[in-house]
């Protein structure tokens, strides 16, 4: 590995966890510039993710103060987020990619969707079943705790699999399901996205060592550190209304590419 080679992939690490922070999908920055300079999909796909983890530290850790109070919540969503994980790696090392792929933009096309009209369904669903059915987090009636739990699972299938968008996937869900402010749902997403990696990271370096590249995996690292940091602190800042163009704008844009390439 070259000396500009391993300069490109760092600043791709630094965007794709700043891009993660504000909203998810930067596995759209890395992915395509380990394919660009010849790493094998499976190689890149896995190194790629132990390498966010460190972004997806950061980022949370710049979320601490939306995330309080939410932790009761988390400590109910992570076995979720940690399941769906190891799952969705365990797919990766036995699937065909092509397979799941084909999938991806539809998920994040309806995350996005899901995004965009989410207070709308969210009204819609207050004002038809009544304010205590749409309560926040720690407060919901037991069928829709079992929906958010299986979304927060589901998504992390997709995540530990590929990981793309899974950031627009899971906000969709939790404005739709939710009447939490965005900005503490998308702590909420940073946490649940950095398990995911995590345990999917630590699945692959179990069953599949081979495929992790460490040089690549060490530079993503060090970029996302810093893109974690960045991140949290433009995400913070941005309006509620702001930071829904920002996810709807990122997803088409990763639809665009996934389709573009494929």
């Amino acid at each position: 590995m070259g000396l500009a080679e391993a300069a490109l992939i760092l600043v791709a690490g630094v965007i794709a966890g700043t891009i993660n922070t504000v909203v998810g999908s930067g596995t759209l920055v890395t992915f395509p510039t380990l394919l660009f300079f010849g790493f094998a999909p499976v190689t890149a796909n896995v190194s790629n993710t132990v390498g966010l983890i460190a972004g997806g530290l950061t980022g949370s850790w710049g979320y601490r103060h939306e995330l309080g109070g939410m932790r009761t919540t988390l400590l109910r969503w992570a076995p979720m987020s940690l399941l769906g994980g190891v799952a969705g790696a365990l797919l990766l090392l036995v699937l065909d990619p092509a397979a799941f792929k084909a999938i991806v933009p539809v998920l994040i096309g309806l995350g996005v969707l899901l995004v965009a009209f989410g207070p709308r369904i969210t009204a819609w669903s207050t004002a038809r079943r009544g304010d205590a059915e749409l309560a926040p987090l720690g407060e919901h009636s037991r069928r829709r705790a079992v929906l958010l739990a299986f979304s927060v699972f589901a998504t992390a299938i997709y995540g530990g699999y590929f990981g793309a968008a899974q950031g627009v996937i899971l906000m969709g869900l939790l404005t739709t399901l939710t009447s939490e402010p965005l900005q503490a749902l998308n702590g909420v997403k940073n946490v649940l996205s950095t398990i995911v990696n995590a345990v999917a990271a630590l699945t692959f370096i179990v069953v599949a060592p081979d495929q992790v590249d460490w040089r690549v995996a060490g530079l993503i690292a060090a970029g996302s550190l810093v893109g974690g940091v960045l991140g949290s602190r433009v995400g913070r800042r941005l309006p509620p209304n702001a930071l829904r163009a920002v996810i709807i704008v990122i997803g088409v844009v990763a639809i665009v590419r996934i389709l573009w390439t494929s």
